[in-house]
């Protein structure tokens, strides 16, 4: 496995880390594919951000048995599938071989591979695999896949977006309580985000009120608004990546082409200067359009397999799952509450845990 230059993130201010966020961009048509077809698409998608000239490729690893429950429910962003068709439709694509396969590429390339697992399920399938990770703004308070992927001991990158305050001040604490190698990012749960809406002074906030790195994870269309980040102190830069925005999928449209990505790049790094008043003055709170989300991607525990009566409750029993709107038990930021809690019931797996459930 590669060594990778934690340095240059956490310590070296002067170096921009530069993240193409492939995401889930592989999957291009609406009609399913083979997992090695997806691997192709992958493998275009990596050879055109390392042309690109991108630090970084990251994707989004999926496992639903952990993630989301078989519900009828639809993102905002995002309506051409339910959300569990979408999520076992991202696991089928992505079998291990598939991770495999897309870590040595991108070695023998020289570009840094990692990824977003979406639930504790998926951290461990790719663990081997990543020298660092990225916790997606929805799973901020996902307790059991923070605690999981802390303890592996690698850099974690956590954005911000959806969040409140108070939320994000709980999310950096249980991190800061397991690890040092926090990475913040500023981010607007808008697809796309207007640029007035950008709030980039909440970089300078974020540093100052965490102690931490803080990096910009843009949703903007164009890359004027990241250029500018750069200015107000962000030392990571991520922004979506697709050879297309007319491809079928979540993503894509939101996305930066590979001349464009290349044009940003090549601005970061000669310092271009753009005037950051036009993003948006002041500090960035929890608005009415990122709040639709939240019930949707926010998650609740649940029961993780059959568990008898009078149990205690270890963290191997816990999932933590979307949707919460639906899923009705405790928010997963409950998790540290419950472990060593024993069960009032029996419970089969997928129910929810509750106050009533344990004492």
């Amino acid at each position: 496995m590669s060594q990778f230059p934690i340095k240059s993130i956490l310590e070296d201010k002067k170096r921009v880390f530069i993240v193409a966020e492939i995401g889930k961009n592989f999957i291009q048509k609406e009609d399913d594919l083979s997992w090695e077809e997806y691997l192709e698409n992958a493998k275009k998608l990596v050879k055109a951000a390392q042309e690109s000239v991108a630090d970084a490729v990251k994707f989004q690893t999926h496992n639903v048995e952990d993630e989301q429950l078989d519900v009828e429910i639809k993102s905002p962003h995002f309506d051409d599938s339910d959300r569990y068709s979408w999520v076992k439709r991202n696991t089928k694509a992505t079998p291990i071989e598939f991770w495999q396969s897309l870590k040595k590429y991108c070695d023998d390339l020289g570009i840094i591979f990692f990824s977003t697992p979406m639930s504790r399920g998926a951290a461990k399938k790719i663990n081997e695999l990543v020298d660092m990770w990225k916790v997606a703004s929805s799973d901020i308070l996902d307790f059991v896949l923070l605690d999981y992927i802390a303890q592996t001991n690698k850099p974690i990158i956590i954005s911000s977006g959806m969040s409140t305050k108070e939320e994000l001040d709980k999310a950096i604490a249980f991190l800061k309580k397991r690890t040092d190698k926090i990475i913040l990012m500023h981010c607007v749960s808008k697809y796309p985000c207007p640029q007035d809406e950008l709030y980039l002074d909440t970089i300078e906030y974020f540093a100052d009120r965490y102690d931490i790195p803080v990096g910009f994870s843009d949703h903007s269309l164009g890359f004027n608004a990241a250029v500018a980040s750069i200015q107000k102190g962000a030392c990571v830069i991520e922004k979506h990546f697709s050879l297309d925005r007319n491809f079928w999928g979540s993503d894509h449209q939101e996305s930066m082409l590979p001349d464009e990505f290349k044009k940003m790049v090549h601005a970061i790094r000669v310092h271009s200067e753009i005037d950051s008043a036009q993003f948006g003055k002041g500090i960035k709170v929890l608005d009415k359009e990122e709040s639709a989300f939240r019930p949707i991607f926010r998650k609740s525990l649940m029961a993780g397999q059959a568990i008898a009566k009078g149990t205690v409750i270890t963290k191997e029993m816990l999932y933590a799952m979307r949707p919460q709107k639906y899923a009705k038990g405790l928010p997963s930021e409950e998790y540290e509450n419950v472990l060593g809690k024993k069960t009032t019931k029996d419970l089969k797996k997928y129910d929810p845990i509750t106050s009533n459930s344990i004492n």
